[in-house]
């Protein structure tokens, strides 16, 4: 799951257009001005990042939202769910949507002083896409020409004898800097929902700096182009950011210093924000919604919101054990997601029916048909995939509010279908994500995601397409890629949408993971806190907060 500046909108795509630049704060219509910060600190809550910070291989929330607040991308995605704007471009342009002409606003910095330029974006998405380097978000460059002859994926992982062939090219033939402002996109077909993408941060720019060193080390001191930048990192404790001066966009910081407090217990997290210790938790424990605790302890600080979001559980396909799509569609079938979300979430959720969150253009709601509870169902696809043999383990990160709704599900599939299922706790997100990025979780695991870019397209590519950058479980079916594929290449978003829902059928069909629940947010902030504003993802924009 990935986090940045998100919405709900779409981008409709003409035979020409160029974004027009705009606000995405509704709180100050002018972006705020630097000179007339109170110069305050804030302290929010956060959890340690998976990999060092290089945007092209951030893929969780730890890294991603520090990422986001390091950066800034092309577009950004308004807070109040409006189309995609653009924030670094100038302009983006087509006429075709298979050729785009991108210009960017001229003399913006790095936070090493250098000048964000057109080749700081190919050089970066070039590096990005290359195999060797081990991006993980390598696949969202895909549908740009050439990707095929810089990319090449080791057969039996890092862990095996073999390595990865040596690819054709070290650069996609369809990038090319026509100037210092200006840089040339060539896809492989039309693809009407690429400018909508590229709001993501695998598609930020680099500075020359990261070239000259390991990406490991330039992320543990990341260099960004954003409204903060980095001042330090303690594994564990915490990451400080501060005011980026010479930031000349929109969003512009009011206040000056911002510390990401890393939390390894989501209720020591709420503790600190109901005594005002910290000033801004994302989610509260599971354990202060019932009766509403959140809210009499917090008052006015309560912040109740809905996101794109669906709380998740994957199977390993890798495992011989879970490659019988009768046997996945047996457990879903077996889960009661409404007692889930009455009785765990206290009706702060609402049980998923489909496989893209319905806040995003383009899903089809109640397209899930694995969600249905069936206990007879269940029982009889569970006789005809032969059963499971030993323990059903449901691994989930303990350091965040999971260990009663996975205890739930895991009492929901011993009891209907006789499985010894039982739910186990993993010490911290980041061990966690090592380990389904490994390949190595040895049952069923949470997942869960949160769009990345306003369009179904988000909910399929990276998850289920083989070889997305987030498809943790190898689930691999070749009619849904070829669908895919078909659906990239559609003429307009409406009839990519058509193609993408023909690919869920199949998807729904095979059931490579369970949609659980769609996601509703409670988060708080402290009394020092004047004005703030989410994200249409949830997150803290820390470009809006006023003391």
């Amino acid at each position: 799951m990935r986090v940045s500046k998100r919405a709900s909108g779409a981008l409709a795509v003409g035979a020409a257009f160029a974004l027009v630049a705009s606000g995405c704060s509704s709180g100050n219509g002018d972006g705020g001005d630097a000179s007339a910060s109170n110069d305050g600190a804030i302290i929010i809550g956060g959890t340690q990042p998976e990999n060092p910070l290089v945007p092209a291989n951030t893929t969780e929330t730890g890294g991603g939202r520090i990422i986001d607040y390091l950066w800034t991308g092309l577009v950004e995605y308004p807070n109040n769910g409006g189309a995609p704007q653009n924030a670094l471009a100038e302009s983006i342009e087509t006429k075709d949507s298979k050729v785009f002409t991108i210009k960017i606003k001229q003399n913006t910095k790095f936070h090493d002083g250098s000048t964000v330029k057109a080749e700081s974006f190919v050089k970066a998405w070039n590096w990005a896409a290359y195999g060797p380097n081990g991006a993980q978000n390598a696949s969202f460059f895909a549908d740009i020409q050439g990707f095929d002859d810089v990319f090449t994926e080791d057969p039996d992982g890092p862990d095996g004898p073999q390595k990865a062939p040596e690819p054709k090219a070290k650069e996609m033939s369809g990038l090319k800097v026509v100037d210092d402002w200006t840089f040339e996109v060539t896809l492989n077909a039309p693809t009407a929902v690429f400018p909508t993408k590229l709001g993501y941060s695998a598609f930020v720019p680099l500075p020359d700096a990261f070239f000259t060193q390991e990406a490991d080390a330039f992320g543990k001191k990341p260099i960004g182009n954003g409204p903060v930048k980095f001042v330090s990192w303690q594994d564990d404790v915490e990451i400080k950011l501060t005011r980026f001066d010479d930031y000349n966009l929109r969003d512009k910081m009011k206040i000056k210093d911002v510390t990401v407090k890393i939390y390894q217990d989501d209720t020591a997290e709420y503790n600190d924000l109901v005594s005002n210790n910290i000033d801004f938790m994302q989610q509260v424990p599971v354990s202060s919604l019932a009766g509403d605790k959140w809210k009499a302890d917090l008052g006015d600080r309560a912040i109740p919101s809905t996101t794109p979001s669906t709380g998740i559980i994957a199977f390993p396909i890798y495992d011989k054990r879970f490659q019988n799509p009768k046997l996945r569609a047996a457990i879903s079938h077996a889960i009661d997601r409404q007692a889930i979300t009455d009785k765990i979430f206290f009706g702060n959720r609402k049980p998923a029916d489909s496989w893209a969150n319905p806040l995003t253009p383009g899903a089809v709601p109640g397209n899930c048909t694995a969600c249905k509870f069936d206990v007879d169902l269940a029982k009889q696809l569970y006789a005809e995939s032969g059963g499971f043999q030993g323990k059903l383990t449901l691994s989930y990160n303990a350091d965040a509010s999971h260990k009663a709704w996975m205890e739930a599900v895991a009492q929901q599939i011993k009891t209907n279908l006789g499985i010894d299922a039982v739910a186990v706790g993993v010490p911290t997100f980041a061990v966690f994500r090592a380990n389904i990025n490994a390949h190595k979780m040895t049952g069923a695991y949470r997942a869960g995601w949160q769009q990345d870019y306003p369009d179904v397209e988000n909910w399929i590519m990276p998850l289920y397409v083989t070889g997305g950058s987030s498809n943790d479980g190898l689930y691999s079916n070749k009619e849904v890629d070829a669908l895919a594929k078909e659906a990239l290449a559609a003429p307009s978003l409406e009839e990519s949408h058509k193609k993408f829902a023909e690919a869920v059928k199949l998807i729904d069909q095979d059931v490579p993971s369970m949609p659980i629940y769609f996601g509703g947010q409670q988060s708080g902030h402290s009394e020092k806190i004047k004005k703030m504003e989410l994200t249409n993802v949830g997150e803290l924009d820390i470009t809006s907060v006023e003391l």
